[in-house]
């Protein structure tokens, strides 16, 4: 078996509304565990039932997991997290960085870049930043 990374967001209580967004961009399966319906619902305030204890978003390669809990410390975002997204066709880039981009900032428009591949970065509407990346020499 290969071994894989898989990226892992932390949300404080929109992973649903996120992941969501990410599926509509992205197509794929997801499914969400809440807190409510876990073992852990007995030890959480009545509030937090509702919030995404695990989600997990795949398509064929593509897995993105995520969760509302966030530790004591809460949300720091920063830059040193990005998902990489490698396309299959120009289109499939094109499309998925219209779509991530929407509502949010395009950093770095797609573009040849001197390794021969289509490539572009932008910051989604969540703060999340995504790599996107289409090599055209596999065409």
């Amino acid at each position: 078996m290969m071994t894989s990374i898989n990226s892992y967001l932390t949300f404080a209580g929109n992973c649903r509304e996120a992941m969501t967004f990410y599926q509509s961009c992205l197509g794929g399966e997801l499914s969400f565990q809440t807190i409510g319906a876990s073992p852990l619902s007995e030890k959480m305030p009545e509030k937090m039932k509702g919030y995404i204890l695990h989600a997990t978003l795949t398509n064929g390669l593509i897995r993105i997991m995520a969760s509302d809990m966030v530790g004591s410390e809460g949300l720091l975002k920063g830059n040193a997290v990005s998902l990489m997204l490698n396309c299959s066709t120009e289109a499939e880039v094109r499309s998925c960085y219209e779509r991530l981009a929407a509502g949010g900032t395009a950093t770095h428009p797609l573009e040849n870049s001197f390794w021969g591949a289509l490539f572009g970065d932008l910051k989604d509407k969540y703060g999340n930043n995504w790599l996107l990346h289409f090599d055209k020499n596999q065409q």
